[in-house]
């Protein structure tokens, strides 16, 4: 009986020694720094936060999350309480976002400052400062996910609806109309063939017919002149009045020639589509009044 009590004192201790190394160590460990309270308004999830998780300032561990709870005066929104140390540099522009850490589901709450007001914002126990709760990568992620998936939604019905049977059958004349015009284009093309095959030597002829122009009349012209001479030397027979009047035919058909050398020179294809038509005349398609 004497060795029972024994060995039931002896647990005891045992167990009282170790709960006083447990409380010593933490004692010794526990932070001693008084924290700056903030709370963040949200009314996104905070799925993955609890209490006592780290906040971080920009990967730096600056204090630790106090309470989370619904918020009263507004239906929906969550408050999340936590404290900072009081070098933190908490300004008017800080923010606070949800940063999960790996695959754990586990969530800490990342500060962050964009500069935009650098003022910096006090804080007390009895009167808390609020500051913006953005959504996090993941949540904003979700969001643009569910954009993007509801306007592939809507494009897939306007797809739908644009390929229905009306339209399927407005397309099919269509490509049916694009098919018969690049048919006609073709054949189009083939009946061409021979006509700019025989250009080249319709050209070439009309070459050699100027050049056989420009030949006489360079003969015509000579002739007048022979003629013209012989007239002036000899002035009382028959013969000379004729060839006076011959050398004035010529002199004229000369004329002619020259002119139409001139209209070629000026405009070669009317060799081929013939001379221009007269200038369109007033109340005529075209007619334009000169100008005084």
């Amino acid at each position: 009986m004497e060795s029972k009590s024994h060995a039931l004192m002896a647990g005891l201790f045992t167990l009282a020694l170790l709960a006083a190394v447990l409380l010593g160590g933490w004692w010794l460990n526990r932070d001693r720094t008084e924290l700056v309270p903030y709370v963040m308004a949200t009314k996104l999830s905070v799925a993955g936060l609890n209490p006592q998780a780290t906040v971080r300032y920009r990967g730096l561990n600056v204090g630790r999350v106090t309470e989370i709870r619904f918020d009263s005066a507004v239906p929906g929104q969550i408050l999340v309480f936590f404290g900072v140390r009081p070098e933190t540099p908490m300004t008017k522009s800080t923010f606070g976002m949800l940063v999960f850490q790996g695959v754990t589901g586990m969530a800490f709450v990342e500060l962050n400052d964009d500069g935009s007001d650098p003022q910096p914002l006090p804080s007390s126990n009895e009167r808390i400062a609020q500051i913006e709760m953005r959504p996090g990568l993941l949540t904003d992620l979700q969001t643009k996910a569910n954009a993007i998936l509801d306007e592939t939604q809507r494009i897939t019905k306007e797809v739908s609806t644009f390929l229905g049977p009306e339209n399927q059958e407005v397309l099919m004349n269509t490509f049916k109309s694009i098919n018969r015009a690049a048919t006609e284009i073709e054949r189009s093309s083939r009946d061409l063939q021979p006509t700019l095959a025989k250009l080249p030597g319709v050209a070439d002829k009309a070459g050699q017919t100027m050049e056989s122009v420009t030949a006489l009349s360079d003969e015509l012209r000579e002739l007048s002149q022979n003629l013209t001479a012989f007239a002036g030397n000899n002035t009382t027979s028959d013969s000379v009045i004729r060839l006076q009047s011959l050398a004035e035919d010529l002199h004229t058909s000369l004329q002619s020639i020259n002119s139409t050398l001139d209209q070629f020179r000026q405009r070669p294809a009317g060799l081929f589509f013939g001379a221009p038509g007269p200038a369109p005349g007033p109340g005529e398609p075209g007619h334009r009044a000169s100008s005084q």
